[in-house]
């Protein structure tokens, strides 16, 4: 550990810290980091959102080194996808023995052991009875694109509801169901015809106790058939809700249990398929395999990928077996269900199933219990929520007025950055916290300590 770093990190045990915490050799960017970056920002796309300049050499666990030697503790997994943390050796020795067996021949057109194999080990662990049935595809917008196409060919309707808030992925189906930031849409017009998008529970943003809160997810579900279902939009029109259990990029928001059981209740009087998009909130990471089943719901359809592959590109539509009648060629795709992706899929949720979700439960409840006290204690924090590992922190100017402070979150991931800690923002103002599942306790609170010093530079303490 840095004499930096001890300068500016207060450390109830200064051991804990130089055992689990960052080691940091030159300022960050370092000398190669900053060539790297001058070449990227000639070279590469920028469309790229890089929020900061890490520039990356190599992982393991929970930890990231970058091309000048500097260590980081990682509390992105890569967004939410490295779940089994970077490089877990049985993750690799699955993928290199795959590899040298067989890289590629094309599922759509031939068939592979391992694509019968994962659906049996998801169908086992889904969250709705079976028989189930499922198509693999290369990433989460493709898993969504699955679904969308589905819900229209099965049901023989056309109109789609999806969220404000909502991120769904970037292609163009996907990306007209999703309603988080008006740049990923900007100058794309037209978009896929039939989606309508309507209000989900944000409750810090609605203010009022946890009895209003509960009301607030009952109402914006009953706005659908209360309001839309009575003046624009008539429900046996509608072929399927698509919702993010916890919204990710909308702000780590979790709604009310409630508001998802009455979207169960709405979708079986209408005949309307329900969809989870459980790309950023499955697998493990909220404590159980799939955010939903906190709610008790049963989905029609499951979206999957990021975590489900530990970095490998794989996407995933589970769906009722019923529901699947589509005749062959009606969608594909040639590298969807890759052999190489599939073994790290069986791989990663063998070593999760093990040694990642159990743990996500205890030490997100851990560290969500420390975290509930910067509420009362920092006059920046307005609101802390999540499930397990998935945990956003609220950034605002003030209690009172409860105002976005987008900068300012911003502010502190750089300085989180610069001691060492690697985080994301999600949403208009909120600290995102999503570390491998298997991130351990003495880690994640060496994280927050680095956290917390950060908070006090940037904002005041509270007053009350």
């Amino acid at each position: 550990m840095s004499i930096e770093m001890q300068a500016s990190v207060r450390v109830a045990d200064a051991k804990l810290h130089a055992k689990f915490g960052p080691k940091l050799i030159t300022s960050v960017p370092g000398p190669r980091a900053q060539r790297i970056v001058a070449d990227n920002h000639r070279l590469v796309s920028p469309s790229y959102t890089r929020g900061y300049p890490l520039v990356v050499k190599n992982g393991c666990g929970c930890r990231i080194e970058d091309v000048d030697g500097n260590e980081f503790l990682d509390f992105t997994a890569g967004i939410a996808v490295d779940s089994t943390g970077h490089c877990h050796p049985e993750v690799v020795k699955a993928i290199q023995d795959q590899a040298a067996q067989l890289i590629h021949m094309s599922g759509t057109d031939f068939y592979y052991d391992l694509m019968p194999e994962l659906a049996s080990r998801l169908s086992a662990i889904a969250p709705m009875p079976g028989p189930h049935r499922f198509y693999f595809g290369n990433s989460g917008a493709e898993a969504v694109e699955c679904a969308l196409k589905l819900a229209r060919y099965h049901t023989g309707r056309q109109n789609i509801i999806s969220f404000f808030g909502s991120f769904h992925g970037r292609t163009m189906g996907a990306l007209s169901l999703t309603a988080s930031k008006v740049q990923q849409k900007r100058r794309f017009a037209p978009f896929v015809p039939g989606v309508t998008h309507v209000p989900y529970p944000y409750t810090y943003r609605a203010g009022g106790g946890p009895q209003d809160e509960e009301a607030y997810g009952l109402a914006c579900a009953r706005f659908l058939e209360e309001k839309l279902f009575k003046t624009t939009l008539p429900p046996e029109e509608v072929a399927a809700i698509f919702v993010e259990p916890i919204q990710g990029e909308g702000g780590y928001v979790v709604p009310p249990n409630i508001f998802l059981q009455e979207l169960r209740r709405i979708c079986d009087r209408h005949g309307i398929l329900l969809v989870a998009d459980e790309v950023q909130s499955g697998v493990g990471r909220t404590g159980k395999w799939w955010a939903i089943e906190h709610a008790g719901v049963e989905p029609d359809m499951v979206c999957i990928a990021k975590g489900i592959a530990s970095g490998m590109p794989l996407g995933i539509c589970m769906a009722k077996a019923e529901l699947m009648d589509w005749v062959p060629g009606s969608h594909a795709s040639t590298y969807g269900g890759n052999p190489i992706c599939l073994a790290a899929a069986m791989a990663t949720l063998h070593v999760i199933e093990r040694e990642g979700m159990n743990n996500a439960a205890t030490v997100g409840a851990a560290a969500l219990a420390r975290l509930g006290t910067w509420v009362e204690k920092y006059e920046i924090v307005g609101d802390v929520r999540g499930r397990g590992l998935m945990i956003g922190i609220e950034i605002v100017e003030d209690k009172q007025s409860r105002k976005q402070a987008g900068a300012l979150r911003d502010r502190i991931v750089d300085l989180a950055f610069e001691r060492g800690l690697l985080l994301l923002g999600c949403g208009e103002n909120t600290v995102r916290l999503c570390p491998p599942l298997i991130v351990t306790q003495e880690e994640t609170d060496v994280a927050l300590d680095i956290l917390e010093c950060v908070l006090e530079e940037c904002g005041t303490l509270a007053t009350r």
